[in-house]
């Protein structure tokens, strides 16, 4: 589930969404209300139950060939996800939509996109599908874990690039 050229993503687990109103996001920090949508390099961030925590690293232009065995694996692609036991039956049984919205109403944002008005999405929600079946066709790792703060210092720590999504979502 990727964007088609002009278009980026919302994903939600609500179906009835009509119109993208601007909001202040809890872990944005500034007080600038914006609507949120990733691009196709970002979508597979967002290929997981809302409340998920999960911890993503992929090789950048700058990773060494050592991080890269080391925290992804030899021959493994070049993207790993990473969740923890406790979320395996919300990523089975999580029903996903995803909002196909107008790239021109939006300005890139770090790693994605914000638009300051409202956004009416191109047409109605499509479900996601299998999570799981998503990670495999795009050739990402999808690795289950006990607790997540291991691979995250890891990942951090290392010349992969990353980002950590509800993390306080994660075990202790």
């Amino acid at each position: 589930m990727r964007p088609a050229a002009g278009e980026v993503l919302h994903f939600s687990e609500d179906p009835t969404i009509t119109t993208f109103k601007p909001y202040v996001a809890r872990t944005n920090g500034k007080v600038t209300p914006y609507v949120w949508a990733v691009g196709h390099d970002r979508a597979p961030d967002y290929w997981f139950p809302r409340d998920c925590p999960r911890a993503l690293a992929w090789v950048g232009p700058d990773t060494t060939t050592e991080d890269r065995e080391r925290i992804i694996g030899s021959g493994s692609g070049t993207r790993v996800h990473a969740v923890e036991y406790g979320w395996l039956d919300a990523m089975r049984s999580v029903s996903l939509y995803a909002y196909r919205l107008p790239a021109g109403s939006f300005v890139e944002h770090d790693a994605a996109f914000v638009a300051s008005s409202e956004v009416r999405p191109l047409g109605p929600p499509e479900r996601v599908g299998d999570l799981f079946e998503l990670h495999d066709e795009a050739g990402i790792q999808l690795r289950v874990l006990p607790r997540l703060h291991a691979f995250w210092a890891a990942a951090t720590d290392s010349t992969l690039e990353w980002s950590g999504i509800r993390l306080r979502n994660a075990k202790p």
